[in-house]
């Protein structure tokens, strides 16, 4: 029996980091496979530029690829905002491919006001000031993911629970950026200054929705976690946001693969053809 598609106005994903081995790439296909999204905003650091490497882009890190060109072929609209690790990309912003639109920030008229999404890596002040510092923390966060899979690994097998290394130590020390760049804070501040009801960031992998509020006004602060540790997304629906977890349990893997499994060759081949579809049609 096929399972019904839940319907969701508006989606908001960040940090997925696919190309490297920490990207929960299958979790993520599920969830995109189970919703029918009218509006995504791919909120920065979908594809994680500073680590690709031609030898390691498994074949679900390509399928989610698919999977988003296959929106866009149905023309639902899409929005990829850049972010630090896919910064490349910021070439192409200002550009269209079909309803794909590359952009450093978007402002979207939602029902009950005006939301501001953008990555958030502009108030990162080792991004503005020690790039290759960042650089070097993300390859070691890499390296430590994969030391965490080997020590769950290992305390699966002696009947213990899951650790996270990572994100023990993460939250140790992005809680001290956050203290000290005051990240929240800044966002929400030059929200309301700009008179927005909603300000969307990526960027810090926490996932959060909470109020802020100045002399000025108030505004909701959402953040839509990661792909790496949190597995989380925001979805808007007829009016409310809600923070999505990836569950297992209410998933199968047929609904992530029912489709033919292709070689990452295969898979390219029919995502480029797919792509000059898109072209012509946005030509036309």
């Amino acid at each position: 029996m096929k399972q019904q598609r839940r319907k969701v106005d508006l989606v908001v994903i960040s940090d997925v980091h696919l190309g490297t081995r920490g990207c929960h790439a299958k979790e993520l296909l599920q969830y995109l496979k189970s919703i029918k999204p009218k509006t995504v905003i791919l909120n920065g650091d979908i594809i994680d530029i500073w680590q690709f490497k031609k030898s390691y882009f498994p074949k679900a890190h390509m399928q989610v690829i698919k999977q988003i060109m296959s929106w866009m072929a149905k023309g639902v609209k899409i929005y990829y905002v850049t972010g630090n690790h896919d910064e490349m990309l910021r070439k192409f912003v200002g550009n269209k491919f079909g309803s794909l639109h590359v952009v450093n920030k978007v402002v979207l008229e939602l029902e009950d006001g005006k939301a501001w999404f953008f990555h958030g890596d502009v108030f990162d002040v080792t991004m503005q000031h020690s790039k290759w510092l960042a650089k070097l923390g993300s390859v070691g966060y890499d390296l430590l993911i994969i030391l965490n899979r080997l020590i769950n690994w290992v305390s699966k097998k002696m009947g213990r629970g899951k650790i996270s290394l990572s994100k023990k130590i993460k939250n140790s020390v992005k809680s001290a950026v956050k203290f000290i760049n005051n990240f929240e804070q800044v966002a929400a501040d030059i929200g309301i200054d700009n008179d927005y009801q909603y300000v969307v960031c990526g960027h810090i992998h926490q996932p959060e929705i909470k109020e802020f509020s100045n002399d000025k006004g108030s505004i909701t602060y959402l953040n839509s976690g990661d792909w790496i540790e949190n597995l989380t997304s925001l979805e808007y629906h007829k009016g409310k946001w809600s923070l999505y977890q990836y569950d297992p349990s209410h998933y199968s893997m047929e609904l992530a693969f029912k489709s033919p499994i292709h070689s990452n060759k295969e898979l390219f081949q029919i995502m480029v053809q797919e792509f000059q579809i898109l072209q012509r049609v946005s030509n036309s």
